[in-house]
């Protein structure tokens, strides 16, 4: 191997070190966001109660499910202003906001009077943390998975942008864990009354330590390239017209956004309820079955993101889409009659496997679309129009057809999502071998100049 082609595929001991604090500390305080915004989907099942009054208790949970996707409809919005942010003044201080915001949010939420202390006013006072919420989220996701793949090594970046939902993962099992720990130490009435406000504060606490340690972040390598240029790209980088130039790809984020973001939800924050619901699994039990089956799904993320490295982006999202559309119905029926831990485990774990396909390269995917310049307006806008309309919708859309007697109508609904995605995926170019930076651009330059340069070193 040429010299140039060894140090593109293996960087100096300094620059690995420096890669691996990044991805950690992005990743870490991606954890604590998303432990914030799931913990709302995985206590309403104890909270819906005490904020919406009545006898049905589908309609309760369809009340708080509608509060959770009025926080999607935040997130277009939250991912404009930050990722305009980060595209003008760098990642790390977008991330930096982003986590201040939710722990404000998640403050709102533990000390929100209930609708018999209050009335609708507890209501309301959800509806603005969730609101708050989406913002945050909304510029996370962005900021997030253009950090993670800009501070990996260019052969690597689908191992490192996987630990994006690696980390969102483990932020959704922190909030299965304290939803078990609490469930064996508190009774119900105790849960239902007061003991679901505990995860709410302890995300405040933990986003407030995440915010210390953000703020020793280093910038990006490609960020830092463009902000030295001498007033280049300054008056438009991060702007709508700046996007407007690259609106195809805003387009294909969207259309490959559709389909990975029903399914991810259907069988995360979905799947305890609907095994609850409808399946007629004790709370504690459904539980469980989450929580494994999303330690399973964590920890399968890495490998897949490293064989996009090795085979490209385009097989494992073809994959993905094809499962869910063919396999959707039949999981889904096939839950419904799972009553047991075993069976309803076996079930989740084979959707969230063809889940994979999509999560585990999707930050990647589209931070390899655009420029420096408008890296991340570019993957937050478009994501967040297509999680409002579609992701944030998801629950609700679910409990909408139990509710009106057509439940199977919503398996053939996210099969129908997932088609959409498999015509893009099949339609649109790998993003494997794209240059994120004039650096890259230059080292793979000089490596093609190299006679006999192996073909692994071209990227």
């Amino acid at each position: 191997m040429s010299p140039s082609a060894s140090m593109r595929e293996t960087p100096p001991g300094g620059e690995r070190a420096k890669r691996r604090l990044a991805l950690v500390g992005g990743s870490l305080g991606n954890l604590v966001e998303w432990y914030d915004w799931f913990i709302y989907a995985t206590f309403a099942i104890y909270f819906a109660d005490s904020f919406f009054p009545g006898e049905n208790p589908t309609a309760q949970l369809m009340n708080t499910a509608g509060i959770f996707a009025v926080g999607f409809l935040m997130r277009p919005v939250g991912g404009w202003i930050l990722g305009r942010a980060a595209d003008r003044h760098g990642r790390k201080s977008a991330l930096t906001l982003t986590v201040a915001m939710m722990s404000v949010a998640a403050l709102l939420i533990a000390v929100a009077p209930t609708y018999g202390q209050a009335g609708y006013f507890g209501a309301l006072v959800l509806l603005l943390a969730r609101l708050l919420q989406g913002m945050s989220i909304g510029g996370e996701y962005a900021a997030s998975a253009t950090y993670l793949t800009e501070a990996s090594a260019r052969g690597r970046r689908g191992l490192g942008s996987s630990m994006q939902y690696v980390s969102m993962t483990c932020g959704q099992l922190l909030g299965l864990g304290i939803l078990i720990t609490l469930q064996h130490t508190l009774s119900k009435d105790e849960l239902a009354s007061w003991g679901w406000r505990i995860p709410f504060v302890l995300g405040a606490l933990f986003a407030v330590v995440v915010f210390w340690l953000r703020r020793r972040l280093q910038e990006t390598e490609a960020f830092t390239e463009v902000s030295r240029a001498d007033g280049r790209g300054q008056d438009t980088r991060g702007t709508l017209k700046a996007l407007w130039l690259h609106r195809r790809q805003a387009f294909l984020v969207m259309a490959l956004t559709l389909g990975g973001t029903v399914a991810y939800y259907t069988y995360t924050t979905y799947l305890t309820k609907y095994l609850i619901g409808s399946a007629g699994m004790e709370k504690s039990t459904a539980t469980l079955v989450s929580f494994t089956s999303l330690t399973v799904f964590a920890v399968l993320q890495p490998f897949a993101g490293a064989l996009s490295d090795r085979i490209g982006r385009r097989p494992l999202l073809i994959t993905f889409a094809v499962g869910c559309t063919v396999g959707t119905y039949p999981i889904m029926t096939a839950l419904r009659s799972a009553s047991s831990y075993w069976p309803a485990l076996g079930l989740s774990l084979l959707a969230l496997v063809i889940v994979t396909g999509y999560t585990s390269i999707n930050a990647a995917v589209k931070a390899e679309l655009f420029p420096t310049g408008v890296r991340a307006l570019g993957v937050a806008l478009p994501y967040g129009i297509a999680n409002a309309l579609f992701g944030g919708t998801a629950e609700y859309v679910a409990l909408w057809f139990k509710d009106a007697g057509h439940e199977n109508l919503f398996f053939w609904y996210v099969s129908g999502c997932a088609l959409v995605s498999l015509v893009t995926y099949v339609l649109m170019p790998d993003t494997r071998d794209a240059t994120l930076s004039q650096a890259e651009a230059e080292a793979e330059s000089a490596t093609d100049a190299v006679p006999g340069a192996p073909a692994e070193a071209r990227g």
